[in-house]
């Protein structure tokens, strides 16, 4: 049964950190797209931050450049986001992702199929 869960979340205060975390098991994604998304409370799932198959190429949400920082250990099959200087409207459920097979890199959340439950990030003001 392939797995991802993730966690390292919690309640932090505004200008804090937290580091995600995100394990895989089941199978390897060494060769697959892998990215983390958010849904904050009552909005739609977006976008946050993805990386290719090799580390090679990452892409960020205009709204977490800067602060947010996707990486990933294929030997240990897990990705990971280090969340700095966090804001209240990073408040949110965040997920990581596994694209389909064959697909190394996406940031379309539709080219993803392998997802975890979500571990819940609150930031106080």
């Amino acid at each position: 049964q392939v797995q991802l869960v993730e966690s390292g979340g919690g309640l932090v205060q505004v200008g804090g950190s937290l580091r995600l975390s995100c394990p895989a098991s089941g199978r390897t994604f060494s060769t697959n797209g892998m990215g983390w998304f958010r849904q904050p409370p009552g909005k739609e799932r977006e976008f946050v931050a993805a990386i290719s198959y090799n580390g090679g190429l990452t892409t960020y949400a205009v709204s977490v450049r800067g602060r947010f920082t996707i990486s990933r250990g294929n030997a240990e099959n897990t990705v990971y986001l280090q969340m700095n200087s966090l804001k209240p409207e990073d408040t949110a459920v965040y997920f990581c992702a596994a694209t389909r097979d064959n697909n190394r890199y996406s940031i379309s959340s539709s080219e993803y199929v392998y997802w975890g439950r979500g571990t819940q990030v609150t930031v106080s003001s």
